[in-house]
């Protein structure tokens, strides 16, 4: 995928903007969906289609569709590896190279690659984990969620903001909280559906009756099946991906927190109901590799500087326990979570 480069916002206009900033959620559930955004963002169906296209070409959007919820499909995990600096493009190859990673990060710490992986079951994410340390010769830290405090990468982009919802920060948003042993029941077809729209939508102006077309069903039942998935959390949002680096969002911090497990339920809550932090939740403590941090939090920002000044706030005012700042310094892959099969 192409990325944007320059002043992206001088290649957009005002409909491409209300796309962007108004459409990362709420695609309709229906059999000509741009029909409904056409008239939101002020044009008509076909002109909402291409430029959805456009924004695809131009880098501006990673996918377009529904963004998955792995921890309600099937399994997932947090992992990073202690890489030798010799030996990280190469390892980084290796990593990368299994379809179910979806995230790959350089970041500054002696735990330099973070991933994520996701399968269809635990038994499957362990043994793509295994297979990762037998190729690497490298025995990950493995950190999967156990609480989701707060997690939405939906916010603004056509603005000046400094840090994600620096322009936004009245209205707040409301913390959640999930537990990874949380399972979606599906049928059949649904985890079929699943895996045929893991990759995104066909960018049409009929979307589901194209997937009902590939899985030989009627259109009525993949609009239901999705109102369904959706429903139960197996779907977080339908809309447009904002590929976040190419919109400047390039200063992300990922920040962990030592907190008395006492304290962990009520801070973990209080801070993912902050504006400014993207994601927010509870991994487990590895002691035994010298791992002490419970809290995980996100901050994308533009301005570095401006990103460690919201992480001094966070510290003075609501976390005030020993902390890491993980900077990202290279995005090594970005895709959507990838299934091979799916328990029904």
């Amino acid at each position: 995928m192409s990325e944007a480069t320059g002043d992206w916002r001088a290649t957009i206009d005002d409909v491409d903007a209300r796309l962007l900033d108004g459409v990362q959620s709420g695609f309709p559930i229906a059999e000509r969906p741009f029909r409904e955004v056409a008239e939101r963002v002020g044009t008509d169906e076909t002109d909402a289609r291409d430029r959805v296209q456009r924004l695809l070409d131009r880098g501006l959007l990673r996918r377009f569709g529904p963004v998955l919820n792995p921890p309600v499909i099937g399994s997932s995990t947090l992992a990073a590896l202690q890489v030798p600096d010799d030996r990280f493009d190469a390892v980084a190859a290796i990593v990368n190279a299994h379809d179910q990673v979806n995230h790959n990060y350089r970041r500054r710490h002696e735990w330099n690659m973070w991933f994520v992986v996701t399968a269809g079951s635990i038994e499957r994410r362990d043994a793509i984990l295994a297979e990762i340390a037998e190729e690497t010769g490298l025995d990950p830290l493995v950190l999967p969620m156990l609480t989701d405090y707060y997690i939405d990468l939906e916010f603004p982009v056509v603005n000046d903001d400094r840090f994600a919802r620096e322009s936004a920060a009245a209205e707040g948003v409301e913390a959640t909280g999930i537990a990874e042993t949380a399972r979606g029941d599906r049928s059949p077809f649904e985890a079929d559906l699943l895996l045929a729209i893991q990759d995104g939508f066909p960018v049409s102006t009929t979307p589901y009756r194209d997937l009902a077309a590939e899985l030989d069903a009627p259109v009525e039942d993949v609009l239901a099946a999705v109102r369904r998935l959706n429903d139960a959390g197996c779907i977080k949002r339908i809309g447009c991906v904002v590929n976040h680096l190419a919109t400047g969002f390039d200063s992300n911090c990922m920040v962990v927190w030592d907190v008395p497990d006492d304290d962990l339920d009520e801070l973990g809550r209080e801070v993912g109901g902050l504006p400014e932090v993207t994601l927010c939740y509870h991994r487990p403590q590895r002691p035994e590799r010298e791992w002490p941090y419970n809290l995980f939090t996100m901050l994308h920002g533009r301005d570095a500087e401006a990103v460690d000044a919201k992480i001094d706030e966070l510290a003075a005012d609501y976390l005030q326990v020993p902390h890491e700042r993980l900077y990202s310094t290279a995005t090594l892959k970005q895709t959507g979570a990838r299934y091979e099969e799916l328990l029904e």
